[in-house]
């Protein structure tokens, strides 16, 4: 990730600004948050060699279409992978060997990535179109909504949980795409454009949002809960304002973890909305949980591990930096991160000492890599290759 001083920064935007002057509200905001914040790499950290104490390596690799510009990611269920291509194509996958037991092609880019629940396998298009396969890869029905789908649908007791790339998020009838509920809000002027979805848990749906504002949602009727405050935009400029929530809420026991990017980390209570406690950490992809540690990938390439309940940082990785981290993976004792460059790291999850290393592909892990099992993994590249790798 490129970091731009504000002086930098405004004039960057009033060039994007006049480059663009003919295009779409919604092709500046993506235009601005690419160049901005997307995937330059410049300042890349150079690897040096570790001293590896497991051995990681790949068992097999798949090959579907590229991601194009979108954060795709595959969806595990009863030892079948699913995974989608920008250009259309979603595949069933055996885990066990990376066999394929079907293709088909919705017709039209994806632009999210799949998810599978109540025997459907789900899967969001750029013109915002919901698709509901069944396991055998027959259309079961199709749900045009208000815009394009960025992230991967939810299952949820009979309706699927799906978001927007406007921020709404839309209760679906999972027996024929019907509409139940949708809920709508007011974004700020200028936001990141990101792959960030929903988490269903308990009956509540968490969404982070523009502005740093965390959200939980009824999800029988999509009536809202509560809002929580994760990060308060700060400085002068609108970009320097951004203080978006790009990646996905993380629920553990009482809690519900969300990060905001150029703002904070915060945990904070399900019941009442209440924040626990927050700290300044930014992060694009996110986090993830392991027992009593919340695992963090900041924005600029370190890795943090803290403590559930105060937010007292046990260990940092700073060796990764500006690598364009993935979401932290817990993978049995380890903590897996991938990179721009097709690197999958293994970390000790105690200390986050380097364990092991592997180049997966040429291309740029996609953000959200999925567990196949206790100690093996899978990562889908941005060209479109899919790689399971074992830890040992």
């Amino acid at each position: 990730m490129r970091f731009i001083t504000p002086s930098k920064k405004a004039f960057a935007l009033c060039s994007i600004l006049l480059l663009t002057a003919c295009t779409t509200i919604t092709d500046l905001k993506t235009d601005i948050s690419e160049r901005m914040f997307g995937r330059e790499t410049a300042d890349i950290e150079p690897l040096s060699e570790i001293k590896a104490t497991a051995n990681a390596q790949v068992l097999w690799q798949s090959k579907l279409g590229d991601a194009e510009h979108y954060e795709l990611s595959p969806a595990i269920e009863a030892g079948f992978a699913y995974i989608a291509s920008a250009a259309g194509e979603v595949a069933k996958l055996d885990v066990t060997n990376g066999s394929q037991v079907w293709r088909v092609n919705v017709g039209e880019k994806v632009s999210g990535g799949v998810g599978v629940g109540g025997s459907l396998v789900l899967v969001g298009s750029q013109r915002g179109v919901l698709y509901a396969y069944d396991l055998s890869g027959k259309l079961q029905w199709l749900s045009r909504l208000s815009s394009e789908i960025l992230s991967a649908p939810q299952y949820f007791d009979g309706m699927v949980i799906v978001r927007t790339g406007d921020s709404r998020i839309y209760g679906i009838n999972a027996n024929d795409g019907s509409r139940k509920w949708v809920y709508d809000r007011t974004n700020p002027a200028l936001v990141l454009r990101s792959g960030a979805g929903v988490v269903v848990d308990g009956g509540a749906v968490y969404a982070g949002f523009a502005g740093g504002k965390l959200a939980a949602i009824r999800a029988d009727n999509g009536k809202i809960l509560w809002e929580a405050s994760v990060a308060q935009p700060k400085g002068v400029t609108e970009i320097e304002r951004i203080a978006d929530i790009t990646s996905l809420p993380v629920v553990d026991g009482p809690l519900v973890y969300a990060v905001a990017y150029q703002g904070r980390v915060a945990a904070v209570d399900r019941a009442t909305g209440r924040v626990v406690w927050n700290r300044d950490i930014s992060s694009l992809t996110g986090m993830n949980k392991a027992e009593s540690r919340i695992f963090i990938s900041h924005a600029i390439g370190s890795v943090y591990a803290l403590d559930y309940s105060t937010g007292k940082t046990f260990w940092r990785q700073g060796a990764l930096k500006n690598r364009q981290l993935t979401a932290p993976l817990p993978v049995d004792e380890y903590i897996a991160v991938g990179d721009v460059e097709g690197y999958v790291h293994f970390l000790s999850r105690e200390d986050g000492a380097f364990a092991s290393r592997i180049k997966a592909g040429s291309s740029a892990v996609l953000p959200q890599m999925s567990l196949l099992n206790s100690n093996t993994l899978l990562a889908q590249l941005r060209d479109g290759s899919v790689y399971s790798i074992q830890i040992k």
